[in-house]
């Protein structure tokens, strides 16, 4: 019989070296199997030295938990991370893109990117020869996915049949959950106002991927949403480079605060979840952030977890 250690080896064989710019790139037996090894590495019954490998950040959007969560993770993997901000190289004065991939190649091991474009981040992966993580884009956040999916996993063991209900801005988060949770057997309702619903093709796109029979829909009333769910999700209402929308939307959104009342008509057991930073009474009140149900700072955590188990398969760490 083979050995777990070796099982998860096999399913994760296939993305060594691999760019991961979508949730999409992985498939359902190597998330979990990334799971797996996230989980073995963050109790310390696994141990993954890299040696002395380098990842390069290239952060164009302002940063804490992904900055830090990669810089630690690498650190843990023996390796070290060089950071390439925009504003003090040569990104900064107008370096295309293919140049720049094709020489941080030759200096780096992998790069984690956080941009505002999805095809600004597709570039870098076309030219570069090594792997590309997506470190957030407005069009997804497939890191995040990942350590929210995990920390669901944590709590209630199976994943396939619970329901998620994301409250808030049809975003770069609610469409990563989206195909995500479609892969791993998870309904997903995204519930924002009209006008501020998730893209269609991503939604096309999350049921395409569906291999367990999930369920993903939307709408736009959160009492309805959170009825039957296990996991209630929220995020700001006004995204970085949305900052001139934010009075508006505050007025908008204001139905879509998470509170304890809307809570209260979910499962008894629901789990609460923001990607964070919160603005406490916006889209979430204090009570709620700081409740029983919460699990934020577990989610958080997982971050640095996964991620260290992804850049270790993807430098050919298994």
């Amino acid at each position: 019989m083979a050995s777990a250690s070796s099982g998860l080896a096999f399913n994760l064989s296939s993305f060594s070296k691999s760019n991961f710019l979508s949730s999409s790139d992985l498939n359902s037996n190597q998330i979990l199997s990334l799971f797996e090894l996230a989980k073995q590495l963050k109790i310390g019954n696994r141990r993954i030295d890299l040696g002395n490998r380098v990842l390069g950040l290239i952060f164009t959007k302002a940063s804490t938990r992904t900055r830090v969560s990669f810089q630690v993770a690498m650190a843990r993997l023996g390796g070290q991370t060089v950071d390439l901000n925009p504003q003090v190289t040569q990104l900064g004065r107008g370096e295309p893109i293919r140049d720049t991939a094709r020489v941080l190649s030759r200096y780096c091991d992998v790069l984690a990117i956080r941009t505002f474009s999805q095809k600004e981040l597709e570039e870098y992966a076309e030219w570069s020869t090594i792997p590309v993580i997506n470190a957030l884009t407005d069009l997804e956040h497939p890191c995040q996915a990942l350590a929210d999916y995990l920390t669901i996993q944590e709590k209630f063991g199976e994943l396939k049949g619970l329901n998620l209900s994301y409250i808030g801005d049809g975003n770069n988060v609610a469409n990563s959950l989206m195909i995500c949770g479609a892969m791993l057997g998870v309904n997903v309702e995204i519930c924002s106002p009209n006008g501020f619903e998730v893209d269609s093709n991503i939604v096309e796109k999350a049921k395409t991927l569906n291999e367990f029979g999930s369920k993903i829909s939307i709408c736009n009333d959160p009492s309805k949403a959170v009825k039957d769910a296990q996991v209630i999700y929220t995020d700001v209402w006004a995204s970085m480079g949305q900052e001139e929308e934010i009075l508006k939307r505050k007025e908008i959104f204001k139905k879509y605060k998470v509170d304890q009342k809307l809570i209260d008509l979910a499962d008894d057991e629901v789990m609460l979840l923001h990607c964070l930073p919160a603005h406490r009474g916006e889209e979430i009140t204090e009570e709620a952030l700081e409740g029983r149900n919460s699990c934020v700072f577990n989610q958080a955590e997982n971050r640095l977890h996964v991620q260290q188990a992804l850049l270790a398969v993807q430098l050919g760490g298994l």
